[in-house]
C-alpha cells in the first residue's frame, strides 16, 4: 500500500514558502526520452505553470525520469477576477474555449447586475470549474504527467501507463534546503556522466537559466532558481535578480558537485583505488584540477555529498532545519506510534555531510553509493 503523501499544514501561508520536490520514473525504467521528448515534458511544465500558479524553482528532465522542485504560492486572497482566470485558461486551452468561458461570465454578470441571479452563485460557479486545480501541487503533476502520457502514447503509437508510479515528493524547508535540493536537482547529469559542467545540460534549469530555453531567453529558469536561493531573505521570483552575486554563488555550489568527479573503486588486493571518470587526462592533470578546485570552493561544505545519490532527498519526506522537521512532525502526529518522540532524524550514509545543518524526517539506514 503506498504512503500518504506529506502535505503541509501551512500550504495557505503567505509568510513561509512551500516547496516540494518531486520525482517520476518511466515504468520499467526504459530510457525513452530523447531531445524530442523532453522538449515536450518542458513545454507542458510551463503551459501547467501558467495555469495553475504553482512554480517550478529547478527541474531535470532524464532519459526515463525527471526531478522538479515545485513552489505552490496560496492563492489569492480575494480570488481571481474574470480576466485573470481567462488568461490563466489561455495557457492550457484553446482560443475557442476560452472566448465560450468569457461569454459565460459575460451574461453571469447582466444576470446579477439586473438581479437575477447572486454573484456567489453563477460567477463563482464558473470560476470554480476551473479554479480547483490552481495551486495545488497533485492537480499540477497529475495534468502534467497525464498531458504528457497522451502525446507520449499518441506519438510512439502505444498505450497503457507511462510512469511507474504517480510521483514521490519531499517537503523542503526554504534557504539552505532549497538551496542544496536545487543544486542537486541540476547536477543529475553530472553524476550520469552525461556533462562535465551542469551548464551544458539543455534540459535542466541551470542549463535553461544560462543557455536559454526555447524561446532563448532563460527567463522563467532564472526566477525559479532565484527564488530557490532568495525565498528565505523574501527574494520574489524575479529573473532580473539573476545577478553576478546571485549566479556566481550558485555556480560555486554547482560546481562543488561538479569538478573532480572521482569513484571510489575496492581492488582484489582489498586496497581502495581511485578510478579517474574524465577520458583523456592524465593522473597529474586531475590531481591537479581537483587540488585547484577544492581551493577555490573551501567554503561549501556539500560538493562530496552532491556527487552522491542521496536517498534523503527522496525518500526523506521531510528535509530541512531541526526546528523545520520537527515542527512538520508535531502538525502530523497521528502517522506516528506513541513512542516516537520527535521527527527530526540525523542524515547519515551519502548525507553525512549535511549532518546537524539538514534533518529528514525518515531514518534511513540503506547506504547509497556514488552515481
Amino acid at each position: 500500500m503506498a504512503r500518504a503523501r506529506w502535505i503541509v499544514l501551512w500550504k495557505d501561508s503567505v509568510v513561509k514558502p512551500v516547496f516540494y520536490h518531486c520525482v517520476s520514473r518511466v515504468v520499467d525504467r526504459k530510457l525513452v526520452f530523447g531531445p524530442d521528448e523532453k522538449e515536450k515534458f518542458r513545454t507542458f511544465m510551463r503551459m501547467q505553470e501558467n495555469f495553475t500558479g504553482c512554480r517550478v524553482v529547478s527541474y531535470c528532465l532524464m532519459c526515463n525520469h525527471f526531478h522538479l522542485l515545485v513552489e505552490v504560492p496560496p492563492a489569492p486572497a480575494g480570488g481571481f477576477t474574470d480576466e485573470e482566470l481567462l488568461a490563466r485558461l489561455g495557457a492550457i486551452y484553446n482560443e475557442a474555449l476560452v472566448a465560450e468561458v468569457a461569454k459565460e461570465l459575460t451574461e453571469a454578470r447582466r444576470m446579477v447586475k439586473d438581479g437575477l441571479a447572486e454573484e456567489a452563485v453563477v460567477v463563482a460557479r464558473i470560476h470554480q470549474r476551473f479554479t480547483y486545480r490552481m495551486h495545488d501541487l497533485s492537480e499540477f503533476m497529475k495534468t502534467l504527467m497525464q498531458r504528457f502520457t497522451q502525446w507520449f502514447n499518441r506519438t510512439h503509437q502505444r498505450t497503457g501507463n507511462l510512469w511507474e508510479e504517480a510521483f514521490r515528493s519531499v517537503i523542503v524547508e526554504d534557504g539552505v534546503a532549497a538551496r542544496t535540493m536545487a543544486a542537486y536537482i541540476d547536477l543529475n547529469p553530472v553524476r550520469a556522466g552525461m556533462v562535465k559542467d551542469p551548464a551544458d545540460y539543455r534540459w535542466s534549469s541551470y542549463g535553461e537559466a544560462v543557455g536559454g530555453g526555447p524561446k532563448g531567453n532563460g527567463k522563467k529558469a532564472r526566477a525559479g532558481l532565484v527564488r530557490a536561493l532568495r525565498a528565505h531573505m523574501g527574494g520574489s521570483a524575479d529573473a532580473s535578480q539573476w545577478t553576478n552575486d546571485v549566479s556566481r554563488e550558485y555556480r560555486k555550489l554547482l560546481m562543488a558537485g561538479a569538478v573532480g568527479k572521482l569513484e571510489a573503486k575496492v581492488g582484489r588486493s582489498g586496497a581502495t583505488e581511485v578510478k579517474r571518470k574524465r577520458k583523456g587526462m592524465s593522473a597529474e592533470e586531475v590531481e591537479r584540477e581537483q587540488e585547484q578546485a577544492e581551493e577555490r570552493l573551501a567554503g561549501i561544505p556539500f560538493g562530496k555529498m552532491l556527487r552522491c545519490r542521496v536517498r534523503y532527498f527522496t525518500d526523506g519526506a521531510v528535509i530541512g532545519s531541526r526546528t523545520f522537521v520537527n515542527e512538520a512532525f508535531a502538525n502530523a502526529r497521528e502517522r506516528f506510534g506513541p513512542k516516537r518522540k520527535d521527527g527530526a532524524r540525523k542524515m547519515r550514509g551519502s548525507g553525512a555531510a549535511a549532518a546537524g545543518l539538514l534533518w529528514s524526517m525518515r531514518d534511513l539506514t540503506h547506504e547509497v553509493s556514488p552515481l
